[in-house]
């Protein structure tokens, strides 16, 4: 995993922080006779510190949705959201001496513990996916195109199988039969030569085409793919075998933007759930932090 110079700043300023946190608190829970606790001094200031970090995670947001605020730069931001807000959980912990108290307390924790794992496991999607994207799917499109880029190909799907309709002799029934005698060097395609490929067509890579969301299609795995069109080049004369290696090339390049979609929903949809929890965590944050100065 290569870290870059921003990266690593935010890192070793985290592990500064944790250690002298730790340093801290050991001493201060191995003197407090009843134990740490979060109305103390020290106990104040860990808990204002973690909140403050997650507060500073937490406008990664607003960063994102005003992106003209030249306040440092974007990547400085994504690593102090990822490393502060990290951070921010031991913080607390050492607020509460690891005791989660009443039933808000206890919903905090438990929502700061699921808010920093869902972090981090999106963290480690939006830096391992793109590398599997970049080996799975060699031609990426982008993805806003992706709809357009499958009409293209549906398009090119017909004109491929129309074409090869086009090799069938006209009327050849009703030619004389010297005629009709196809030479070694052009065999007479006839539409029953041509039917499997229509077939074929119309009952599986149409449907299989069309409906990109739709699940169950053998087309869909390559090695059954592979197989079907195997099958297909022992039942077509060899003059239909070049259309059908462009439908079978047409068929793989839908299987790569299936994998697209699906990677590109892995990269971001993680935030449908994250996001949210984490607004509910600041606010409630704040509701305790309220009432814990107020009470």
């Amino acid at each position: 995993m290569r870290i870059d110079s921003t990266h690593r700043k935010w890192l070793i300023a985290s592990l500064i922080i944790l250690v002298v946190a730790t340093a801290v608190y050991i001493p201060y829970a191995a003197a407090s006779p009843y134990g740490p606790s979060g109305a103390s001094g020290i106990g104040l200031t860990f808990g204002i510190t973690g909140f403050a970090f997650m507060i500073f995670a937490g406008l990664l947001g607003a960063r994102k949705r005003f992106p003209v605020w030249r306040v440092g730069r974007a990547q400085a931001w994504m690593r102090g959201h990822l490393w502060l807000g990290t951070l921010s959980l031991p913080l607390i912990l050492f607020h509460g001496g690891f005791r989660f108290g009443g039933p808000l307390t206890t919903s905090l924790m438990v929502l700061l513990m699921v808010v920093v794992l869902s972090g981090i496991f999106g963290a480690a999607l939006q830096h391992y996916l793109p590398a599997v994207m970049t080996e799975e799917v060699p031609l990426e499109t982008i993805f806003e195109q992706i709809d357009r880029v499958r009409g293209q190909l549906l398009e090119e799907a017909d004109q491929t199988v129309a074409r090869a309709g086009a090799l069938v002799a006209p009327l050849v029934t009703a030619l004389p039969a010297r005629v009709a005698i196809a030479t070694e060097e052009a065999p007479v395609i006839t539409e029953a030569d041509v039917a499997p490929l229509r077939t074929f067509y119309e009952r599986q890579m149409r449907p299989f085409a069309e409906k990109p969301d739709a699940r169950g299609y053998a087309l869909a795995d390559k090695a059954k793919a592979r197989a079907i069109f195997d099958g297909l080049r022992t039942l077509l004369p060899p003059a239909v075998h070049e259309p059908l290696k462009d439908l079978e090339d047409i068929c793989e390049e839908e299987r790569e933007l299936r994998r697209q979609v699906r990677l590109h929903h892995w990269l971001h949809d993680w935030l449908l759930f994250h996001i949210p929890l984490s607004l509910a965590l600041l606010l409630l944050g704040g509701v305790h932090a309220v009432m814990a100065l107020r009470y």
